[in-house]
């Protein structure tokens, strides 16, 4: 078997993972499914090196990732009129299987996730400092669960006796250049004083409201442990992100953590520290003296 069958092998298998996690309601796992999947695709699709694939079936697996995404989508969604329906996903089976020999249209009307270059976790802070030259700490260590694409938001976890869980509405940030960040997301992370992660990373949606000084996102996260089972020193991290569409990559534009002994209900607002994003809290640079900030509200959910 050709190592390009022995792929397809194995995004087939995924797929099928997925869309039984799908039909079990397992929602959880048949996101993490989805998107481990969707990115594997895009790497596929971004890939320079396959000549495996003809341009065509990579923009057809490019439909996929973007299918895949909004099944994604429709699994946090409020909105079920708008939902991209499981049997619909289903029906992209076959394609995938066989897409060294598919050749009919595609059945839904989509465009492939757009190309940007993907970057491992800390390659951006690389970038960013030698164009910048702005110094300070390093990332932490890489992080232990697969990287997440915009718009990966898990639902909340199913309540425990004596537990407690935490929504933390992400309202809005305050930048000098608010205007002139495209494509703005936030990666909302929970690390342990090491860097470590403690979570799968969740980022919001893009969000294009912008006013004055302010990106707006009304965004709602949903902590995905229970505050009782976090260790001692943890604290929840919160990267925004934005295109930089000369470089061709998505960049850490600044970051705010929250540690455990500011969750309370009600809101909050949090200071913005300079990249690179320091997960051990070692190093810290405030991003400006001026008043601006990372404004939350804080939701405690015990049974």
């Amino acid at each position: 078997m050709t190592d390009i069958n022995k792929t397809i092998q194995k995004w087939h298998a995924s797929f099928s993972k997925g869309t039984d996690f799908d039909s079990w309601g397992q929602l959880v796992e048949a996101i993490d499914e989805y998107h481990i999947l969707a990115r594997q695709l895009q790497k596929e699709v971004q890939s320079s090196n396959s000549s495996d694939l003809t341009e065509d079936q990579k923009k057809t697996l490019g439909k996929v990732a973007t299918c895949l995404e909004l099944r994604s989508a429709a699994l946090q969604s409020t909105q079920p009129q708008e939902e991209f329906k499981l049997e619909d996903l289903k029906r992209l089976e076959p394609i995938i299987k066989n897409i060294l020999t598919f050749n009919k249209d595609f059945p839904f009307d989509v465009q492939p996730v757009p190309i940007r270059k993907i970057l491992a976790p800390g390659e951006e802070e690389n970038l960013e400092l030698e164009e910048e030259d702005d110094g300070g700490a390093t990332a932490g260590s890489p992080d232990s669960f697969p990287p997440r694409v915009p718009g990966t938001l898990l639902p909340q976890l199913p309540s425990e006796p004596g537990m407690t869980l935490l929504t933390i509405n992400i309202e809005k940030i305050g930048l000098k250049d608010a205007g002139q960040c495209i494509d703005p997301y936030i990666s909302v992370s929970i690390k342990d004083l090491n860097g470590i992660d403690l979570n799968p990373m969740q980022d919001t949606p893009v969000v294009s409201r912008k006013e004055d000084t302010y990106i707006h996102f009304n965004v709602n996260i949903e902590i995905q442990k229970h505050l009782e089972k976090l260790p001692k020193g943890a604290a929840i991290f919160f990267e925004l992100k934005h295109y930089k569409p000369k470089k061709k990559f998505t960049s850490t534009k600044c970051f705010a953590f929250m540690e455990m002994d500011e969750i309370k209900p009600g809101p909050i607002v949090i200071e913005l520290y300079k990249k690179p994003t320091d997960f051990k809290r070692k190093k810290l640079n405030l991003l400006t003296k001026k008043p601006l900030y990372l404004h939350l509200l804080q939701t405690l959910h015990k049974d």
